[in-house]
């Protein structure tokens, strides 16, 4: 599907700037005025992320006139490790906005409390799937307010003057790189970086050479490697690419320097920028491929001194229809609601329909179920490496799996 270059609606240009929360602070109250600040700690990075963040909290500070909500952002790689630090502490935000592989790590170190009785509580309960319930030993520790996963971005512009059209297989996708190469542009940008990020990244291309977390074999993981390697030889991807985030590649592909980004829906404010028409299909994966349903983990923080006001701000933002929207608004994630998710904005939409087919058609669990929940963290941040040193080539393909493999087994065996 092609689409134009879009803006963002103009009412958040006149947002105002929410600052950043030192990140050992947890919420205040004001003995003079009474005035609360409510803290929320996320990982988000994009320009339409942050917005989402600002544009729902505005709404929520209009219905709350006492009330100040800010945000601070915490890496991805360290988000965990300072909620644990801090939850030692006694202490931490009122909100986490976290990632699916911590929910065990941040369960464990007492930063987040079990959420039964509040959800249960819930008057809409009803309208989130049990896919985005986080559970640890059958205990409800977040839910994930939105759906994100990966497609094929793809230049139009660049397709047309190569000749070629969105590929449906790797043979097909490697065809039109070595077009693109020829004509001295890359051919597909990702995410390289060690650690959670590439095993997210990772995962549709393994699995669709085989690869399962339920029966780890080696040779699967091999011919991925291979693939990258030999992506990076031909001159398909560059080897920087082991480096790089979600973000650095979106940046390199907006900017018009390749046909192809294995990248996500939240990127839809950020190909607002480009300047030629692109479009999304679905990774061009075997049948054994999936591609994982993540979107942030929402949970009120184990310190938090507002609990109820930190409760009805999840409620009235990520949990909320209208909050699910302004994020499907502001960096296209999919609403977990049901209510939400059958929105004309989605159907209507060229690039938001094709991400909620792929949720349809290639979607996966995350974490996927195989791992044992107290092991999540380590077995993506152990895959995340290695896709990282196959980019970089630290290694051959045959040496990279088997060496995972072993330390991989007894991750997985609990």
């Amino acid at each position: 599907m092609k689409q134009k270059r879009r803006r963002l609606a103009a009412g958040l240009a006149a947002i105002g700037t929410i600052g950043a929360f030192a990140l050992t602070g947890c919420s205040s109250v004001s003995a003079d005025s009474g005035a609360t600040t409510l803290t929320v700690w996320h990982y988000y990075n994009t320009d339409g992320q942050v917005d989402g963040l600002k544009e729902m909290a505005k709404g929520f500070e209009a219905e709350h006139p006492d009330v100040t909500v800010e945000f601070a952002y915490v890496p991805v790689d360290q988000f965990t490790t300072k909620a644990v630090t801090a939850a030692g502490a006694k202490t931490g935000p009122d909100v986490l906005v976290f990632g699916a592989s911590g929910t065990y790590s941040l369960a464990q170190a007492g930063a987040i409390e079990p959420m039964d009785e509040w959800w249960d509580g819930y008057a809409d309960k009803d309208q989130f799937p049990e896919g985005v319930m986080q559970r640890v030993d059958g205990e409800l520790f977040g839910v994930q307010g939105y759906v994100n996963l990966l497609g094929l971005w793809y230049n139009q512009d660049m397709l047309d003057e190569l000749g070629a059209v969105p590929p449906t297989t790797i043979e097909e996708m490697e065809g039109v790189m070595q077009k693109a190469a020829a004509a001295g542009k890359e051919g597909v940008t990702l995410t390289g970086k060690p650690g959670l990020e590439s095993q997210w990244q990772g995962f549709p291309w393994f699995t669709s050479n085989g690869f399962s977390y339920g029966d780890p074999q080696a040779a699967p993981m091999a011919d991925t490697y291979t693939m990258l390697q030999d992506w990076v030889a031909n001159g398909y991807l560059s080897p920087e690419a082991a480096t790089w985030d979600q973000t650095v590649p979106f940046q390199e592909f907006a900017a018009g320097n390749s046909v192809f980004a294995v990248n996500g829906n939240w990127q839809i404010g950020a190909a607002q920028e480009a300047a030629f028409e692109y479009g999304v299909a679905p990774l061009p994966l075997s049948s054994d491929g999936g591609v994982l349903l993540g979107g942030e983990v929402q949970n009120v923080g184990a310190f938090s001194k507002n609990p109820e006001l930190a409760r009805e701000f999840l409620e009235d933002t990520f949990f909320s229809v209208d909050g699910e929207l302004i994020l499907l608004d502001t960096f296209g994630s999919i609403p977990a609601r049901a209510d939400a998710a059958a929105s004309s904005k989605i159907g209507d939409d060229p690039i938001l329909s094709v991400f909620a087919d792929i949720v349809q058609t290639q979607g996966r669990p995350s974490p996927s179920p195989e791992v044992p929940s107290k092991n999540v963290n380590e077995v993506e941040s152990l895959v995340g490496d290695y896709w990282s040193r196959a980019v970089a080539g630290d290694g051959t393909p045959e040496q990279l799996a088997d060496d995972l493999i072993a330390q991989l087994l007894p991750l997985l065996e609990g």
